[in-house]
């Protein structure tokens, strides 16, 4: 395999922002491709089998492409990147990034990330109905607020709805102190956190004062028809299969559903079905609901979390078959000893 070298010219303003602290993100993309990055003088050389080399410098001008459209490189930017120059789909990562939809209150622009999360808003702006099913971090919700807050700025609802069942994270809080809202408050916090980080609180407080935007839990639903509305319920895996058919028929006309869970972080008791799960089943041949199911590839939070999310994959994967083993023998023992 023949050696090559080519070289890139970075441009001054971008040098900091592509190459990472201490050139952290040049020896990921140096460890990952196997190639060697030296950066002198506004100039980068990359040194390497051919095919690693050129890899290395698609890699290296998508993030300069990113870093001269605004964009504060993360390691998130680079490993993504890195995943998708092992596919055709390398140039992928700037079309994603050409999808804004909308700004937050600090005026930061709210995009997809990955190619999951183009698909997902995708499949929002096309169905009625669209479930988010994926592992934490990979911006069901926050893509959802978005595309629901974007929807209502322009008129295209009337009103938003966010929605979430009140069960606890695996503990018994007992009683908690005040009226209702504040019982109900900690269960909605994270609506409430993407609300005001999209919106703002004044212009959120000002809105729900009006009714216009409203947080509340899922049980609160029950005999409500909800016509021109953005509705979103959150957490759903933890909805029983009698609530989410009860959410789901809410739906009026002029509506908008999105309903996102994360399969594997169930807190509904042991044994309990879990209502996401029978509707995928269900529903999933109905032309006007989609189903977007993301991956630990999407994950865009700090890197940490997508090795943590595919460590439990891994485990879950090998732990599968080692149970359906141990049932298997001992369906075997149970008829030789009758």
């Amino acid at each position: 395999m023949s050696v090559i070298e080519t070289i890139i010219d970075i441009p001054a303003e971008h040098e900091k922002n592509v190459c990472g602290q201490f050139d952290s993100y040049l020896k990921k993309i140096e460890r990952t491709l196997h190639v060697t990055m030296i950066g002198r003088d506004g100039a980068l050389k990359i040194i390497g089998p051919e095919q690693m080399v050129q890899k290395a410098k698609s890699v290296f001008n998508n993030l300069i492409e990113l870093s001269k459209r605004g964009n504060a490189i993360t390691e998130q930017n680079v490993d993504y990147a890195l995943s998708l120059s092992f596919s055709e789909n390398d140039s992928q990562i700037l079309e994603i990034d050409k999808d804004i939809i909308c700004r937050t209150i600090a005026g930061r622009p709210v995009k997809p990330k990955t190619l999951g999360q183009k698909q997902y808003v995708d499949q929002i702006r096309k169905k009625m109905v669209v479930f988010g099913i994926g592992p934490a971090g990979t911006g069901k919700t926050y893509l959802a607020m978005a595309m629901a807050i974007q929807a209502f700025k322009n008129g295209e609802v009337s009103r938003i709805i966010l929605t979430r069942p009140a069960i606890e994270a695996g503990e018994k809080l007992g009683f908690l102190p005040g009226d209702l809202q504040s019982k109900i408050d900690p269960y909605l916090r994270p609506l409430y956190d993407a609300l005001y980080q999209i919106m703002g609180a004044e212009s959120y407080l000002h809105n729900a004062e009006k009714g216009l935007i409203e947080v509340a839990p899922l049980a609160y639903m029950r005999g409500r028809t909800l016509d021109n509305a953005y509705i979103i319920l959150d957490e759903a895996q933890n909805t029983t299969p009698a609530q989410m058919k009860m959410f789901l028929t809410r739906i009026g006309f002029g509506s908008k559903v999105i309903v996102t869970g994360d399969q594997t972080q169930k807190d509904l008791p042991a044994g309990a079905v879990s209502g996401l799960d029978m509707a995928i089943r269900i529903l999933k041949r109905i032309d006007d609901i989609g189903f977007c199911h993301l991956t630990s590839s999407d994950v865009v939070r700090h890197p940490l979390v997508q090795k943590i999310v595919q460590a439990y994959d891994d485990y879950e994967s090998k732990k599968k078959p080692a149970e359906r083993k141990t049932k298997s023998i001992g369906g075997r023992k149970a008829r030789y000893d009758d």
